[in-house]
């Protein structure tokens, strides 16, 4: 089968795409999203059985600054596709990365405040009402209920995935796990962040990667439906630290709230996989633990690497 992937040169699209050349014909989409005609035209000269939809901006943090940018690429370029792809009569599923940050703000009090921590642990899951409260995330829900009136109106297959945050990276410490162990690693003293109370749950990219083929290859098992894939392991951001701190062995001092505060800064969220682990089997098996140890020695590596080259 012929599969059509965007966002080839992102996080999971680096990674995944080895993987799918195993199983498809894959064509990695080079036009701009937001160029309609270009890109109609690359999908249906393509014809895919499968779209797997990954691009898009993802740097929540900057989204509250570039909203016309985010909203262009990740609202209107999807359309664009959505679109395109619906002209294809042998099209199977149209696969596309959602986000979390779509539950946004919960009414978790009897009183009507938001962005608070729940007294006890409460993981969002596909009857959670979202809430979404960051331009990224306004413009990812925007996507999802485009593609469930396509559903509804034009039997349109699609299925969307709600990710949590995600770490394993190997080239980019703008996100928060890689921020905090590149700075660790290379500040012995002291180090900024941004908020410390805050609480997310993380998934690591080789569960991440798993979640999103059990996804692809089982396109008759997904239709209409989206997932949210956990781990259900909510920590705050100020314990999450701390912790890598003592795997790195690092005794400096954590300079927090030294990043622009964000409108609106959403408290709580943390999602269960119990809906994708019922349809296909899929569960996260790598601990937050051990996943954290290969991230710090991939990022380790890289800093002895670049030691050796400064040093000859």
């Amino acid at each position: 089968m012929k599969l059509l992937l965007t966002g080839s040169s992102g996080f999971i699209g680096t990674h995944i795409s080895p993987l799918l050349e195993k199983q498809f014909e894959v064509r990695h989409l080079v036009n701009d999203l937001r160029d309609h005609i270009k890109v109609t035209q690359e999908t249906l000269d393509f014809s895919p059985d499968i779209i797997v939809h990954l691009a898009a901006r993802t740097e929540v943090e900057k989204s509250f600054y570039e909203q016309i940018t985010f909203s262009e690429i990740n609202y209107v370029g999807s359309v664009n596709l959505i679109e395109a792809a619906s002209r294809i009569s042998n099209l199977k599923n149209f696969v596309f990365a959602s986000t979390m940050e779509v539950y946004g703000w919960q009414l978790i009090s009897d009183e009507v405040k938001y962005n608070l921590v729940p007294k006890e642990s409460v993981s969002f899951d596909e009857h959670t009402q979202p809430n979404p409260n960051a331009p990224y995330a306004v413009a990812k829900y925007g996507v999802e209920k485009y593609l469930e009136y396509m559903h509804r109106s034009c039997g349109f297959p699609f299925s969307a995935i709600r990710q949590t945050n995600s770490y394993g990276r190997k080239d980019n410490n703008f996100f928060v796990t890689e921020q905090i162990i590149t700075q660790m690693l290379s500040n012995p003293t002291e180090i900024n962040l941004g908020y410390a109370e805050p609480y997310r749950n993380f998934i690591y990219i080789d569960d991440l990667l798993d979640a999103w083929l059990a996804v692809i290859m089982n396109p008759d098992k997904v239709h209409g439906k989206i997932f949210t894939i956990g781990p259900d392991n909510p920590i705050k951001i100020k314990d999450y630290a701390n912790l890598i701190a003592r795997k790195i062995n690092w005794n400096g001092h954590i300079n927090w709230n030294k990043k622009p505060a964000r409108q609106g800064e959403i408290y709580w969220l943390n999602s269960n996989h119990n809906l994708i682990t019922q349809i296909l089997g899929w569960e996260p098996k790598i601990t937050l633990s051990n996943g954290l140890d290969k991230t710090i020695e991939t990022w380790k590596k890289q800093q002895r690497n670049e030691s050796a080259i400064e040093r000859r």
